[in-house]
């Protein structure tokens, strides 16, 4: 009877201990989850700052007022004048590099 008791006190303490190891392992996990989860969003704003400065930096009216404080002898080219140039195809340019 008392073997019976010891027995029964030695596996409801292992399994106390056990089961405050894996809750606490849970706990750490959960953790380092949510660290994970404030990396991705800071590193998302990060993202969506640098697409904001970028389109701010590329956009027409911008770059010409920039150019206009600047004092650039550069003016813009009226509609019409450029001309659009199609992409060779891959056979011209092979032949180009093999005759090199």
């Amino acid at each position: 009877m008392i073997f019976a008791l010891i027995l029964a006190g030695a596996i409801g303490a292992v399994g106390g201990v056990s089961y405050v190891y894996f809750r606490n392992c849970q706990i750490q996990t959960a953790r380092e989850i949510d660290a994970v989860e404030r990396r991705i969003e800071r590193h998302k704003l990060d993202i969506r700052t640098v697409q904001m400065r970028s389109d701010q930096i590329l956009n027409l009216f911008a770059i010409r007022d920039t150019l206009a404080e600047e004092g650039t002898e550069l003016v813009p080219i009226p509609p019409g004048v450029s001309e659009n140039i199609e992409a060779q195809s891959n056979t011209a340019v092979a032949s180009i590099n093999s005759s090199l």
